[in-house]
């Protein structure tokens, strides 16, 4: 009996290419045309208490990073919601000490910062430090700004260095000074940027201190000489691209909104709670604007309402533990009838943010 033929609705991308390799990702970031708007997370650093040892702390980080990665995060702040029980911050430490058990907020910028920076400017802006111990076992992010030598693109994140570091990372020569640029001892010297490519860029006519991070935008392919410092953000707002995330720090919940470094500050914000409202019910309310800075906000392991009560500026205002949606423009529940009793914050960032994917992606189309 012959097999009957059926049709069948095609739900997959045609490749064009008959002989398929699935060795190596072929899941390559594409720009679609320029970006304004921005999505912000907010995550407390006590997520890193709980866990008990030095490796789980690690990879708990690591986690957390990867999913800031994947679902194009651009900027994450880490804040204290408990910040009696960790009553030495790193202000006050001496830079060199481990702080995953003294400051667990300061640990996991450390490491998100860390995982954020392309692998070869890490040897530059990170020295070795007990936090970075078990770096070796961190994911890889291998986000669209983590470009390798033979990686073309028209922007690329360097670092200011000395003029005795300008192999550029590939073994290339010096390149030879002249024109304007840092003066030494009488004589100028140019700004050389280490760019992970062969030959390092070098700015003549401007000064930049030493390992600060650049970002540098290349006219063309066949003239990387030309390169020049442009804005940070400009690899998102000109181009489109997908361009990491930046980590703030602050000490206390107030300080998420008040700290913003956004004109207006954050203009449609979002925070989770199991006492809150559906996410399918919020994001098909026609109310639903289209925003410019988006925060998504997510508590600790006795939520949201504990970060209230552990800020004083909140209680000073007014503002009761009970009162905590009260700070968002909506209070939602990102997974209503789970089957745990509890969602741990790193399973959480994952499933709002995956939740709140085709909102954030159809943000530009509306």
């Amino acid at each position: 009996m012959a097999i009957p033929k059926t049709k069948r609705r095609k739900t997959s991308i045609d490749s064009g290419n008959g002989d398929l390799h699935t060795a190596k990702p072929t899941a390559l970031f594409v720009p679609t045309g320029g970006r304004k708007h921005t999505l912000s997370v907010a995550i407390p650093g006590s997520i890193i208490a709980n866990a008990k040892s030095q490796e789980t702390k690690t990879h708990l980080a690591g986690m957390i990073a990867r999913a800031l990665a994947v679902f194009c995060v651009d900027e994450v702040i880490v804040f204290d919601d408990d910040p009696k029980a960790f009553k030495t911050r790193v202000d006050d430490l001496h830079t060199e000490q481990f702080t995953a058990f003294t400051d667990p907020s300061h640990f996991l910028s450390h490491i998100l910062a860390y995982l954020e920076t392309p692998p070869y400017l890490r040897k530059h802006l990170f020295p070795m430090h007990p936090n970075l111990k078990l770096a070796g076992v961190l994911p890889s992010l291998d986000m669209p700004h983590h470009l390798r030598a033979n990686e073309w693109c028209e922007y690329r994140e360097g670092v200011v260095v000395p003029e005795s570091d300008d192999d550029g990372g590939g073994g290339g020569g010096s390149p030879e000074p002249g024109g304007g640029g840092r003066e030494i001892d009488g004589v100028s010297k140019p700004t050389i940027i280490e760019t992970g490519l062969s030959q390092p860029v070098v700015l003549h006519e401007m000064e930049i201190p030493e390992l600060a991070r650049v970002t540098v935008k290349f006219p063309s392919k066949d003239t990387p000489e030309d390169a020049e410092p442009v804005d940070p953000n400009a690899p998102r707002e000109e181009a489109g691209y997908y361009w990491g995330y930046s980590v703030r720090r602050t000490h206390t919940l107030s300080g998420v909104f008040t700290e913003c470094p956004f004109d207006g500050g954050y203009d449609l914000s979002f925070g989770t709670s199991e006492r809150g409202a559906s996410i399918a019910d919020v994001l098909a309310e026609p109310s639903l604007a289209k925003y410019e800075h988006l925060l998504v906000l997510f508590g600790g392991v006795a939520g949201i309402e504990e970060a209230v009560r552990a800020d004083k500026e909140l209680l000073d205002k007014g503002i009761m533990p009970a009162d905590a949606e009260k700070l968002f423009d909506y209070w939602i529940n990102i997974l209503p009838g789970q089957g745990s009793r509890t969602i741990r914050t790193e399973e959480a960032l994952w499933l709002g943010l995956m939740g709140l994917r085709p909102f954030v992606v159809n943000n530009g189309q509306r």
